[in-house]
């Protein structure tokens, strides 16, 4: 911001009152060499005073005009503006002995504390001339500039009175002294020189979120952002960590980081912390205001961090601040026993009072009755049974309790009693799992009954799962002893456990039986007009092929179940709690490993910078960080980490790589790879024609790469676009933007469907259009217009054609033609992309396939669609 009131008179140079305080006046007065000093009258009769130099009758001129000392006031980058008129040397009469019309500006640095000579002075006892004295001077000076004027006035000028004032500003740095001269020289000019402001910007002192920060002077670059921890006022403490904000070198403050919060029994009102009312509380710092006690608690003082319980009711150390006060629960209702021979079902309704707690759970007290009534024994922490003994009596005791019932120790229990009686031992263990023939993808598998059945065999389970991945198995039921096992990777080795159930129940899990797969590796050629897409395919997947009907097969994965199939996506969305998925998916990082250096975009739910990661043990590398906008809701905060819970479940050198997430300080972050050249389509534009064809079809082939393995996870992108797809240094392409691929909402590219919602029409298949039918053969239709996209430079598709006409021209068949220079056999899968069928669009493995063969094969690529001369 620079001051809008001008200083005419530049010997005195009065600094006048500024509100904000982000400029500072540094220069107090000039000392003249050469130059005239000319008081004059400006239009309102006020006092100016100008120096003027026009010694153009002459040659050879050399006339300084210097500054007194400037003091900088810790200041390493400041400005200088300079007002000045200056006569065209055209309009100068004849007979001139030189004429120039620029002058030159120089600085020379100091601390001040040198022995700085003024004219006549001595030196060392040896008395120096004028000329030695100011050529010993001007030596030391370091040139700024040259300076021209936009505007030179004329001797018609003077007769109309016509002042042609120029502004010129050039900012000095890095200063590393005290202060500094300047000088003005004159080789032959006709000037004016009317003022000089010389100044500093800084960031003024600023209360934000209950955080002081201080009166700043940026740094000496002109990039450079100076980090500044503000202090906390007014009974407030940090949250997470110290507050944070950038002074940039325009006295702006930039990327506030963190904050101040009031204190707990303070809550923040009109910008100060104000104590809490008798009958409220504040615990945490994350919530704002004080809350209401919460039913059957009190706050009898001021200031309460906390509520206290009434009597008779309790809370844990785990339960929130907000959560009522509780009880013990009454006994459970309706108990009932359920025998099948030797399992016992018991069965209850949940009690009448829970105590006003969710966390009830029972405790169940077995006891096993002695023959010739002996009495009780407790069972155990395994009831074990004889085979020889057909019947066995119980008791069972039932008791519900909650979270508080260990508190309550004045709490009468109520039990509920149970007798039982069982028979019937469950079958003994499968001995024996044989191996019968092999295949690429099968096993077949035949076992014998139990050495012991205890009754009839009802069904068998088989629970497999690849060696050394036993926390992910699947479990297959038969009702016969042999069957064949499929959907196995080749050259793979399986475990393998036989258990038989009766109408007792399931006998224990025979010993793990290992046995390994055939290798398989087949090739298969397809044939679209002259190209040939060869196809290299590991079989692998699930075939009910050979298999029961009634037979079931459940996967499971850490606890998740997962059906048959190659998909291994998860969708964050399943999850009931979402901070579960970016757990599981993420690496939370300490926010002190990153460092922000500059802004470099702003995204959907805040701004994007990038910086250094030092991670402990690692090389430090460069990243992008997008952060949470402050103010968010939690909703916000889901979606926002949404797309990190998808992209940490990718790991393949043509997808966008997570780095991790920041959730436990603020603001919140997704930390990725930077990625140097940005957005493929803003890439493509600023090169255009810059790259050979082999380049062009090796991006294309890392782009078909990542959503090859996309694929393969069962993961539908929906926006793939040139826009969506970030290039780095090593012109390596990577997809990315799986945020948009859920939420479209604010795309420009986007357009109302029939069936509400938006999607990005000129990418999109007819099919997701009509009926919002998202696959990856949908994907594959927006792979071939990001072809287009690329062999045209990042031209729009379809040019100004409104979305409207769009749809209505694909669907009457309309194509987008070859661009310019594009390879025919490029073109040809382009449209091979572009098929109404689903069904006849290739898929991405062949699509790559086919690229590594036009990459080998470049004399593929010389017969053009179309040629033009770039």
């Amino acid at each position: 911001m620079l001051l809008t009131s001008q200083c005419m008179d530049i010997t005195s140079l009065i600094m006048p009152q500024i509100a904000k305080a982000q400029v500072r006046l540094l220069v107090h007065g000039l000392l003249i060499k050469y130059w005239e000093e000319i008081g004059e009258v400006d239009e309102d009769y006020a006092p100016i005073h100008t120096y003027q130099v026009c010694r153009v009758m002459e040659q050879n001129q050399n006339n300084w005009l210097h500054t007194n000392w400037i003091l900088t006031e810790g200041a390493q980058r400041v400005f200088i503006e300079l007002k000045f008129t200056l006569r065209d040397c055209n309009s100068l009469p004849g007979g001139v002995g030189t004429c120039k019309e620029t002058f030159n500006m120089y600085y020379y640095e100091t601390n001040g504390d040198e022995d700085e000579m003024e004219d006549g002075e001595m030196r060392d006892g040896v008395g120096i001339t004028e000329e030695e004295d100011r050529a010993m001077k001007e030596s030391r000076y370091i040139k700024i500039d040259t300076i021209a004027a936009d505007e030179s006035f004329t001797e018609l000028d003077l007769g109309d009175r016509v002042m042609k004032l120029n502004t010129e500003v050039r900012d000095l740095g890095p200063l590393n002294r005290k202060g500094f001269y300047l000088a003005f020289q004159d080789l032959g000019a006709c000037i004016a020189l009317v003022s000089v402001r010389v100044f500093y910007k800084r960031c003024p002192f600023l209360v934000k979120s209950l955080a002081e920060f201080p009166d700043t002077i940026p740094g000496s670059e002109a990039s450079q952002l100076v980090e500044v921890v503000g202090r906390c006022v007014n009974n407030s403490l940090p949250l997470y960590e110290p507050p944070r904000m950038h002074c940039s070198t325009e006295g702006e403050w930039l990327v506030p980081i963190g904050k101040c919060v009031c204190q707990p029994g303070f809550e923040e009102i009109n910008r100060s912390c104000q104590v809490c009312k008798v009958g409220f509380y504040r615990s945490l710092l994350e919530s704002l205001a004080c809350s209401k006690c919460p039913p059957h608690s009190v706050a009898r003082q001021t200031g309460a961090t906390v509520c206290s319980c009434e009597d008779g009711y309790y809370k844990i150390d785990s339960d929130p601040p907000n959560m009522a006060c509780t009880r013990p629960p009454s006994g459970p209702r309706n108990a009932i026993s359920n025998v099948n021979e030797t399992s016992v079902f018991l069965e209850w309704s949940i009690p009448m009072e829970t105590g006003g707690r969710k966390d009830v759970r029972y405790n169940i007290l077995c006891r096993r009755v002695l023959p010739d009534g002996r009495g009780l024994e407790e069972c155990g922490p395994n009831v074990r049974f004889l085979p020889r003994r057909s019947h066995t009596n119980y008791s069972f005791l039932l008791e519900a309790v909650n979270g508080v019932s260990e508190l309550a120790k004045d709490h009468a229990k109520q039990y509920v009693s149970l007798n039982v009686t069982t028979n019937q031992a469950a079958p003994s263990p499968v001995s024996v799992v044989r191996k019968g023939h092999t295949g690429k993808s099968s096993i077949a598998l035949s076992w014998a009954e139990p050495d012991r059945p205890n009754g009839i065999i009802l069904e068998y389970e088989i629970k497999y799962f690849e060696k050394e991945q036993d926390s992910s198995y699947t479990i297959i039921k038969s009702k016969d002893t042999e069957m064949v096992v499929e959907g196995l990777k080749p050259s793979s080795v399986y475990i393998f456990q036989v258990r038989a159930r009766t109408s007792a129940g399931y006998g224990a899990f025979s010993r793990r039986f290992e046995f390994q797969t055939s290798p398989y590796l087949y090739f298969s050629a397809t044939t679209r007009g002259s190209v040939s897409v060869f196809t290299c395919v590991l079989r692998c997947g699930y075939s009910k092929a050979k298999q029961d009907p009634e037979e079931e097969k459940m996967h499971f994965h850490n606890g998740h179940i997962k059906f048959p199939g190659v998909r291994t996506y998860i969708d964050p969305l399943t999850y009931e709690d979402p901070n579960q998925a970016v757990h599981e998916f993420t690496q939370e990082i300490d926010v002190s490993f990153i460092s922000i250096e500059r802004i470099i975009g702003a995204g959907e739910f805040g701004e994007v910078c990038s910086g250094p990661l030092r991670l402990p043990g690692k090389r430090e590398i460069q990243v992008a960080i997008k952060t949470l906008k402050a103010g968010y809701t939690e909703q916000q905060r889901r979606d926002f980490l949404w797309e990190a819970s998808i992209m940490g479940q990718f790991n393949h050198p043509n997808i966008i790589r997570l780095e991790g997430v920041v959730t436990k300080s603020k603001p919140v972050m997704i930390i990725t790879e930077y990625m140097e050249n940005g957005s493929l389509d803003t890439f493509l534009k600023k090169n255009d024609g810059q790259f050979t064809v082999i380049q062009l079809v090796g991006m294309l082939r890392g782009i078909a790469s990542g959503m090859r393995y996309l694929s393969d996870m069962g993961y539908v992108h929906r926006d793939l676009a040139a826009r969506n797809i970030l290039v780095n240094s090593n012109l390596v392409c990577k997809v990315s933007d799986f945020g948009l691929s859920r939420v479209l909402e604010d795309d420009p590219e986007a357009a109302y469907t029939t069936r509400g919602g938006k999607i990005p029409i000129r990418w999109t298949a007819p099919e997701a259009i009509a009926y919002r039918k998202f696959t990856s053969a949908s994907d594959v239709w927006s792979y071939g217009i990001v072809m287009w996209e690329v062999m045209s430079y990042g031209e729009r598709p379809y040019w100004e054609m409104s979305n409207q006409d769009v749809i209505k021209a694909v669907e009457e068949s309309y194509r987008l033609p070859g661009p310019m220079d594009c390879p025919e056999a490029l073109y040809h899968l382009m449209m091979d992309c572009w098929q109404r069928e689903r069904s006849n669009r290739p898929k991405f493995d062949e699509i790559v396939c086919l690229l590594d063969k036009l990459i080998r094969n470049p004399s593929s690529l010389k017969k053009l669609v179309n040629s033009s001369h770039r």
